[in-house]
């Protein structure tokens, strides 16, 4: 899978690559294997895991011309996706004043060309939010699989609800980088670890990253702004305990 740098970093981080972690190539497959029946997918675990990254570069892969993606910041309402649809759709003219009528639209649009509805931070979805997008994929005409990303709520409340849960293709749990994985893939995911000890690496992910790759991210920005104060390339670890300083309750 081709590394990306840019905006899909958490803090819009410089030089970070995408590693290859377990979780990332169990996406990539799973993605595929969700996109080739058009099916239902559940992307769920703990924030910070690379849920949401994960998702995002198997589907710029995999399908980079057919892809929405519908996000919530806060409890959406049935009605909320509809404009999100419309919205990520590009669907011309004004959404009709009647639900019913809006739907006709959207069920149309959506069985013109297949496409693939990410539904991220999909915690925050109700009940009724996640029946009105299996209501969507259940129509006949309909052409796309639906990929729900979230926390820990997201599969409760898929899992509680038989209709949703007999419906959905793959269900796959973000966990925490191994110890392994931590060794092997940090030095190559930013250049300010790649001559780092690895005992000092081992030290960051006990004492304050915990596999997270959003901890990492953000104690990879701090790092940054050490060594170059330091006017070092590598950080020593009066430079990783100043970072740990600045973290609070992350650092134990």
């Amino acid at each position: 899978m081709r590394n990306r740098n840019g905006h899909n970093h958490y803090l819009h981080l410089k030089n970070a690559q995408i590693i290859p972690s377990a979780g990332l190539r169990a996406t990539h497959d799973n993605m595929k294997d969700v996109l080739d029946v058009k099916g239902m997918m559940c992307v769920h675990g703990a924030a910070g895991l690379g849920k949401t990254l994960s998702t995002t570069a198997s589907l710029h892969e995999l399908a980079p011309d057919a892809t929405i993606r519908v996000q919530f910041r806060s409890r959406p309402t049935p009605s909320d996706i509809r404009t999100l649809l419309f919205e990520q759709l590009h669907i011309q003219g004004r959404m009709p004043a009647l639900a019913a009528e809006r739907d006709n639209l959207l069920k149309k649009v959506l069985s013109e060309r297949f496409r693939a509805v990410v539904c991220d931070e999909a915690q925050w979805m109700s009940t009724e939010c996640f029946e009105y997008c299996r209501h969507l994929w259940d129509d006949d005409q309909t052409d796309m699989a639906i990929i729900f990303v979230g926390g820990g709520d997201c599969y409760r409340v898929l899992r509680r609800e038989p209709m949703l849960a007999s419906r959905v293709f793959i269900w796959q749990e973000f966990k925490p980088l191994t110890q392994e994985e931590v060794i092997t893939y940090i030095p190559a995911y930013h250049p300010v670890w790649t001559n780092a000890d690895p005992d000092d690496i081992l030290f960051v992910n006990t004492h304050a990253a915990h596999g997270n790759l959003r901890a990492w991210a953000k104690i990879t920005a701090h790092t940054l702004i050490g060594v170059q104060r330091a006017d070092l390339e590598t950080p020593n670890r009066d430079i990783l305990r100043w970072v740990f300083s600045r973290l609070g309750g992350m650092y134990d």
